[in-house]
């Protein structure tokens, strides 16, 4: 072996030597004898450096893995040698060796197992028992090994193709008949013999008895002897936690209810005996956990049981199976009490399904009612957050708390499916007595509180939040909580929870300021002064921004009194942060989205007339447009890059914060009512100027782009005379990119404008594909992923842009071009159908070509378009179908297929019997196309249903085909 390349194996090595090692790996791999140098090396105990003994595993790992077959008998038989006698090696060896390099060997063993089992090496585990016998070194492999071949066969994780599922199937098969029972036998004397002296072997088998439990004999396993011998090893407490999840494994096994509930009873049973049940004197939490998990279990496979029996009509069993249940219903509650929220987390899915149990019951006992009243009190306490929570850095604790309340979310949920009047009387009494007291209580408790109060806007679901209709005595409960809230002074609780939980339930409610809307100003305040938009938190404030815009908007009828005293509370929150001096503003830019989006919007929604409105738009943007220019100017004259890009992402925040004010206008109110028109023309006349500056042009054309989409909808016709100027802008010295996102600019105005911008389209529609194939003609890399990517994309936009042309009505566009330049057009929609692997791009042209030839293909179309289309569209309708990359077994390719058949269809209904004759006697025959074939071709063609020429049109391409 190569001494310097194995070096690198260590972690310490440099990076030059870990190169090497990686090379010299490779290198081996595809060595077709080195492999018997690393047996040799393992076999022989050549090396005893750990990182070497695992390179020599992984050398073989690859060889049984990918190139087994390769081999001859003799070479698979000198790997299953080394195996067998490197573990026997391990008997004798003073130390053990490392941990991955005996998971690895099992990895290797496993994957020889699955390679030989059925063929070569029945005798597997005969062979490897003999050879480790009781030695506790060899029966730590042997388990290793076992584990590894259970993840081989059964890993849910690991994707397996439909062979190996097969493969793996009949192992399991045939080691049901061979050798189980012999191996339950190992496990059963391992446990027994190493049950005082070795914990670690003890705690592996049980983690394997786990794992095989699920495909074997249950009988096996679930017995007196294996029992017993299981809840000895509940007491013993380095192994009870592996014993529990054993218990689990077993109690889980698919079987039938009423053995299964047999099954559950007993252990329960015992396991009550032996005193698992008073969970309050047990202090080992990671234990309790455990055991929680399997109470989970039990209670959830007796849940499953009692549906099956209820299914097949068996109600005295069913029945029995209930009381099963009810019986575990206070341990249950116990564990989900419990403080230690793993523990609480464990049991909810068998609280869950019991409560599903009880919602279909027609009739709950007093026993029932009282186990819903308790679940109901677990779930308001749990909800709690305790004292350890940290709300200004919230880490992996925090996260799994949020995710743990998400569960009991789902819980509360289904309560208020079993007993809705049990929920809200409930919450009702937490809330109202909470509240009286907010002041002297502490955060965590009037958090939870409200948001109770909170949860049961879904918990008790109705329409469209109309709470405060409908079920009188709901309604008056709900209106009582929410009024209290909104008087009782706790929105200025000093806690950021209660804080934004006040601000998130009086947003989720806003239907009752419809009912009561006298409590408006006193809500309106708290979003306006220091709990809300100026709290001293910016997690707040910035919560606080997007809840504030749904508020008003969702108001927007009562909003009316309050409009000018809001915008004048908002003005400092507007202001466009400078870029300069270090200042910090209170809110960051997304967050001013939702302010001046609630501006427009209180101000398009009023019932001011049109010079008001108009007036009070004007105040809201003219600064903005004063600041863009000074920033603008600041730019021009910027020289540090850094500089540039804070100025450049001001200037786009402006722009951004235009548009967004723009959000409140509709087909009721357009801009043109609201006389808002000339301050959006202002707008625009101020920022087109950033497209002509040279520097970071990425980011404003980008800003301004997006602006002229929205303005194209809110203005209409009085934007045409700005676009001519922009686009001359965006056309310089542009990259792909800024064509791919230019054309669905043009597209759009074209689709919307149609005739009226047909002169602009005709002065730009050359210069525009100047700017595209220059940029597509560009030499790139042939590595070059992306821009070959960027290639493509620019490629698709360029013939879509050819589509919304033609698609629109406007061919005479591209007719007024000049012949050669109609000519140029035309080729390359000929070669996007045919000689670019995008079926796309393939569908686009082909619907561009349907298109011209329905417009122009007619006896009076322009002159040579016919010979242009038996030259080159006809031809493109085979020639782009028969080529091997065009897949008639992809989706996307089967649709430009069919357009292709639309494009044929096209031709004959416009050029009638001369098609048919061209095809029959010129072209087809040209192809080699074999007479009847032909003759049946034509016949499909002229079929008057094109659905039925679309399918013929796949059969005939999919026979062409080799």
């Amino acid at each position: 072996m190569d001494e310097q390349a194995l070096l690198g194996l260590n972690p310490n090595a440099d990076s030059d030597f870990r190169q090497r090692a990686l090379a010299y790996f490779e290198q081996l791999k595809i060595s077709p004898d080195a492999w018997q140098v690393c047996a040799e090396a393992l076999a022989q105990k050549t090396y005893s450096d750990d990182h070497v003994k695992f390179f020599c595993f992984q050398v073989l790992e690859h060889q049984v893995k990918y190139k087994y077959s390769e081999l001859s008998t003799a070479q698979q038989q000198l790997i299953r040698g080394t195996l067998l006698s490197w573990l026997q090696a391990q008997m004798l060896n003073p130390q053990p060796e490392k941990t991955f390099i005996r998971n690895k060997a099992a990895q290797v063993f496993a994957l020889l197992f699955v390679t030989e089992y059925l063929t070569k090496w029945p005798k597997f585990f005969f062979d490897i028992l003999s050879v480790v016998d009781l030695n506790p070194r060899g029966v730590d492999l042997y388990l290793r090994i076992l584990m590894a071949i259970d993840s081989e066969l059964v890993d849910r994780d690991v994707v397996h193709t439909s062979e190996e599922a097969r493969r793996n199937t009949l192992i399991k098969d045939t080691m049901r008949e061979q050798c189980i029972p012999n191996l339950v036998e190992s496990w059963y004397q391992i446990l027994h013999n190493y049950q005082y002296t070795n914990s670690e072997v003890l705690c592996q088998c049980l983690e394997v008895v786990g794992a095989y439990v699920s495909w074997i004999d249950l009988s096996l396993i679930a017995n007196d002897r294996f029992i017993n011998m299981l809840l000895g090893h509940m007491s013993v407490e380095v192994l009870r936690e592996e014993a529990c999840d054993c218990l689990f494994e077993i109690v889980n096994k698919g079987m039938d209810p009423v053995d299964k509930m047999k099954l559950v009873e007993s252990l329960c049973q015992v396991l009550q005996t032996a005193g698992f049940f008073s969970i309050d004197q047990e202090e080992d939490l990671d234990f309790v956990a455990r055991f929680s998990k399997l109470v989970n279990g039990m209670g959830q496979s007796l849940i499953v049981s009692w549906t099956k029996l209820i299914k097949n009509g068996a109600v005295k069993n069913a029945q029995e199976a209930l009381e099963a249940i009810e019986t575990k219903v206070p341990l249950m509650l116990q564990l989900l009490v419990h403080e230690d929220d793993d523990i609480s987390s464990n049991i909810i899915g068998f609280c869950y399904d019991y409560l599903h149990i009880l919602k279909q019951l027609s009739v709950l006992s007093d026993q029932q009612k009282a186990n819903v009243e308790a679940i109901m009190l677990a779930v308001m306490k749990k909800l709690t957050y305790d004292e350890e929570y940290n709300f200004e850095n919230e880490g992996e604790d925090e996260a799994m708390f949020v995710e743990y309340r998400k569960q009991l979310k789902l819980l509360l949920d289904r309560l208020a499916q079993v007993s809705p009047e049990l929920v809200l009387a409930s919450v009702r009494r937490v809330f109202s007595a909470t509240l009286q007291n907010w002041q002297t209580t502490r955060f965590m408790e009037v958090e939870v509180a409200v948001r109770l109060l909170y949860m049961l806007a879904e918990a008790l679901p109705v329409s469209h939040g109309a709470h405060f209709s409908g079920d009188v005595s709901k309604a008056s409960a709900l209106q009582d909580m929410m009024r209290t809230l909104v008087t009782s002074g706790v929105s200025s609780y000093q806690h950021t929870s209660v804080t934004l939980e006040f601000f998130e339930t009086v947003v989720r409610y806003e239907k009752f300021f419809t009912v009561e809307p006298q409590h408006i100003p006193c809500v309106l305040m708290a979003f306006l002064d220091h709990r809300g938009l100026w709290h001293s938190s910016a997690k707040v404030r910035s919560r606080t921004a997007y809840l504030f815009s749904r508020f008003v908007k969702s108001l927007n009828k009562q909003m009316n009194p309050y409009i000018e005293d809001i915008l004048n509370r908002i003005q400092d929150l507007l202001a466009l942060s400078p870029p300069e001096n270090g200042y910090q503003s209170l809110l960051s830019s997304d967050d001013q989205l939702f302010i001046y989006e609630t501006a427009g919007a209180l101000i398009v929604n009023s019932e001011y007339p049109a010079e008001h409105k108009q007036a009070l738009m004007k105040d809201l943007l003219t600064p903005l447009m004063e600041r863009f220019k000074v920033l603008l100017e600041k730019l021009m004259m910027a020289q540090d890059e850094e500089r540039q890009v804070s100025l450049a992402d001001s200037l786009n925040h402006a722009v951004g914060f235009a548009s967004r004010t723009s959000k409140a206008f509709s087909n009721k109110q357009t801009v043109k009512q609201c006389g808002c028109s000339q301050v959006y023309l202002d707008c625009l006349q101020t920022f087109l100027p950033a497209l002509s500056c040279p520097l970071q042009k990425d980011v404003l054309r980008s800003g301004v782009r997006t602006f002229l989409h929205r303005m194209i909808i809110c203005l209409e016709e009085e934007v045409l005379p700005f676009i001519p100027s922009a686009s001359e802008h965006m056309l310089k010295d542009c990259e792909a990119k800024d064509l791919q996102e230019f054309i669905p600019l043009i597209n759009q105005i074209t689709a919307k404008f149609k005739m009226q911008v047909s002169p602009f389209l005709q002065q730009m529609f050359m210069p525009l594909l100047h700017a595209i194939f220059e940029v597509l003609l560009r030499p790139a890399e042939d590595n070059d992923q992306s821009a070959a990517l960027e290639k493509q994309m620019l490629r698709r936009s360029y013939f879509a842009f050819l589509q919304t042309v033609t698609g629109s009505g406007m061919s005479e566009v591209i007719a007024n071009q000049g012949a050669e330049n109609v000519e140029r057009v035309l080729v390359t929609v000929i070669q996007g159908a045919v000689e670019y692997p995008d079926p796309t791009a393939q569908k686009t042209c082909f619907i561009i070509l349907s298109k011209l030839v329905e417009l122009w293909g007619g006896k009076d179309g322009p002159a040579g378009f016919a010979d242009f289309v038996y030259k080159h569209i006809v031809p493109a309708c085979f020639l782009a179908p028969l080529k091997q990359t065009f897949d008639l077994a992809d989706a996307q390719t089967v649709l430009a297929l069919s357009e292709c058949a639309v494009t044929l269809k096209t031709i004959h209904l416009k050029r009638g019997p001369e098609c048919v004759q061209y095809l029959q006697q010129e072209y087809l025959p040209s192809l080699q196309v074999a007479p009847e074939i032909i003759q049946e071709f034509c016949q499909a063609l002229q079929q008057p249903d094109a659905k039925v020429f679309k399918n013929y049109l796949k059969v005939f391409f999919q026979r062409a085909k080799p």
